[in-house]
C-alpha cells in the first residue's frame, strides 16, 4: 500500500487512466472483429457502415497512446483492403 500522499495520488491516477484503457482497448477489438466478421460473411455493405467508427476509434487510441500510430494506419490498412478485395 502507498504510504506517501503522492504514491496515493499516483494509485488513484492510474486506476483511472487504466479503465479508460480497457474501454477503449475493448470497444477497439469488438469493433474489428465485428467487421472481420461481417467480411468473412460477404456483408460488405454492413462492412462499410461501420469502416468510419473504426477509423474514428483507431485514431483516437493512437493519439492517446494505446497503440503506435503505425499500427492503427496498418490496421487501417488491413480492413479497408479486406473489404475492397471482396
Amino acid at each position: 500500500m502507498p504510504i506517501t500522499k503522492a504514491a496515493k495520488k499516483a494509485v488513484r491516477q492510474s486506476g483511472r487512466k487504466r479503465e479508460r484503457n480497457l474501454g477503449q482497448r475493448t470497444k477497439m477489438k469488438e469493433l474489428l472483429k465485428e467487421v472481420k466478421g461481417f467480411v468473412a460473411d460477404g456483408k460488405i455493405k454492413e462492412a462499410k457502415e461501420i469502416l468510419p467508427r473504426i477509423y474514428k476509434v483507431l485514431d483516437k487510441a493512437s493519439k492517446n497512446g494505446l497503440i503506435k500510430k503505425n499500427t492503427a494506419s496498418r490496421s487501417k490498412s488491413r480492413i479497408a483492403r479486406s473489404i475492397k478485395s471482396r
